[in-house]
């Protein structure tokens, strides 16, 4: 894995195509969820635990939040990081908080974890006083982000750090010429889902370094990650992309031609000759930008 950092002044779903489909129930749509979330997590382990070392704490936090916490990837990276800690995970979805639980109870850490479900952009829930707050990939879904920011200024103790990770958005696995029949299929995939966003998701790509600053907050540290999987690729890796891909094709099939459409299927066939599972060129190419702030 490469890291490529620069310092200096400055859940939910990793992947999500909001607005672009509404065919599945709310249960299917958080089972799928879960999935890439889990898979995400153990295929980036490393450069979430790269991410949670680099913070700039003062001292080591006894009571962490984490804002939108998905399945608990952040969650369980910062128990590890602080084995002091206690973490009160917060997300809109039942079933995630679930899952987060069972992971922590296996894990021999369900005695540091407390679950609360609500919506971050309606009434705050009571968090108590954190040293710590973080909020990876959940920050570009608030409706009025600036609010949530000014919250958790207010949630934090005096000195204080408040972590936002965001994504680059999906992960990519293919070379560019990839495939053979149809190259630079995924740009195309990539390119469709990057106009959805746009208008679903106006807060990503966000200056969050100038938000964080508007918010009362001193920025101290940014760091940019770029991740470079394989190959050779692991069995785990190969089912993110499968399920990634597939995540992707919910949401991009109604823009792409019909030959494209084809070929993805053939990616996304786990039993077919073209699976991307099959490719010896198949890898994880990513970035996650992190911002490190403080409340004076």
């Amino acid at each position: 894995m490469l890291f490529r950092e620069a310092t200096g002044p400055y859940a939910r779903d990793p992947h999500s195509v909001a607005g672009m489909t509404d065919t599945s129930s709310h249960a299917d749509h958080d089972d799928d969820q879960s999935e890439i979330l889990d898979l995400d997590a153990e295929v980036l382990a490393e450069h979430i635990a790269s991410i949670t070392s680099w913070l700039p704490v003062r001292t080591d936090p006894r009571h962490i939040v984490d804002l939108g916490c998905g399945t608990g990837a952040g969650t369980l990276a910062l128990l590890q990081r602080f084995p002091n800690a206690h973490v009160t995970a917060v997300d809109s979805s039942t079933s995630h908080l679930h899952r987060l639980r069972h992971k922590a109870g296996a894990a021999g850490l369900a005695d540091r974890v407390r679950t609360v479900q609500a919506d971050l952009d309606g009434a705050w829930p009571e968090l108590g006083t954190p040293e710590l707050v973080w909020a990876s990939a959940s920050m570009h879904h608030m409706a009025d982000p600036d609010r949530t920011l000014r919250q958790v200024h207010e949630t934090l103790a005096p000195g204080g750090l408040f972590a936002v990770v965001e994504l680059a958005g999906f992960p990519r696995f293919l070379p560019e010429d990839a495939p053979a029949d149809r190259p630079g299929l995924e740009e195309r995939c990539h390119a469709a889902v990057d106009r959805h966003h746009a208008e679903h998701l106006p807060h990503r790509g966000a200056d969050w370094g100038a938000k964080l600053a508007a918010a009362g907050f001193t920025v101290e540290g940014e760091r940019t990650v770029t991740v470079n999987l394989g190959p050779p690729h692991t069995e785990a890796v190969g089912r993110y992309a499968v399920s990634t891909l597939t995540r992707l094709r919910g949401g991009v099939a109604k823009e792409l031609a019909a030959e494209d459409l084809t070929a993805l299927d053939r990616l996304i066939d786990t039993d077919g000759p073209h699976s991307i599972v099959r490719r010896d060129d198949l890898t994880v190419r990513t970035e996650r930008s992190v911002w490190a702030a403080r409340r004076i």
